[in-house]
């Protein structure tokens, strides 16, 4: 009898918990994803794969069809595959089994996040992009040392009190940065959770990032140019087969 009762009380608990990430998740996209008009849509096979596509889409109002726009773009994400990460949108459906990104594990994150600032080398953005442009010096550097105040922020060098003892300096890594933009990983800054996440310039050789997604620079400058951060752009990036399960609970479009 108390066996019974034990194993009923575990169903119950373990119904409550999915209820409340469902919840969760419902609650936090009718914020972002059902305002936003604008999709970046990276899929890859599985939690492993390197490649993967990445599909625009847009729509003109809240509640009505997404469209594709153009053709499927070849990327490639963390060297490392996926990792759940931690974005605009809590996504259900998580189990023990999959990856969860953390600092270092060259993963990209998986799941629903918010664009961010566009940047480059060059010391002013193409006329027709609509994005905030960060022109990166030779003092912009990505903290990405846990301890650091600055954990996961681009600061500039010279306009703070430097207490990091690893970032990237952003204007001397070749070719990758030449164009880019954030992908808000870990917009609360949690220590260890993942810092530094890109869209940026491939160079071209097919092996995966630190963790970002990379396309090659002129599909990328278009991309780029298409945004409208008044249209909330968001980039939905998974496993094909979790994007499946997502797609249903959040009304996304058919992959």
């Amino acid at each position: 009898m108390l066996d019974t009762l034990c194993l009923r009380m575990k169903r119950y608990v373990r119904f409550g918990l999915a209820m409340l990430i469902v919840s969760h998740a419902s609650a936090a996209s009718h914020s972002d994803l059902t305002q936003s008009r604008q999709l970046l849509v990276v899929t890859t096979a599985d939690w492993q794969s390197v490649n993967g596509t990445l599909q625009r889409y847009e729509r003109h109002g809240t509640g009505e069809a997404w469209l594709k726009i153009g053709e499927p773009i070849a990327v490639v994400v963390g060297k490392g595959g996926m990792g759940w990460g931690d974005g605009a949108v809590a996504v259900p459906g998580h189990v023990a089994t999959d990856p969860v990104k953390r600092e270092g594990d060259g993963r990209s994150p998986a799941g629903v996040f918010r664009v961010g600032t566009t940047f480059g080398y060059q010391p002013d953005k193409p006329a027709a992009w609509a994005m905030h442009y960060l022109a990166l010096t030779a003092a912009t550097e990505c903290v990405d040392d846990r301890d650091s105040s600055h954990y996961n922020q681009i600061v500039e060098r010279t306009s703070v009190t430097p207490d990091w003892k690893s970032s990237e300096h952003m204007r001397s890594v070749g070719v990758y940065y030449q164009w880019g933009a954030v992908i808000e990983q870990n917009p609360d800054n949690r220590p260890g959770d993942g810092s530094c996440v890109f869209l940026h310039v491939s160079d071209g050789s097919g092996k995966g990032t630190s963790g970002c997604t990379a396309m090659a620079k002129p599909v990328l400058e278009d991309v780029l140019g298409w945004l409208k951060p008044g249209d909330n752009p968001l980039v939905v990036e998974m496993p094909i087969a979790e994007y499946r399960r997502a797609m249903k609970v959040f009304g996304l479009p058919l992959q």
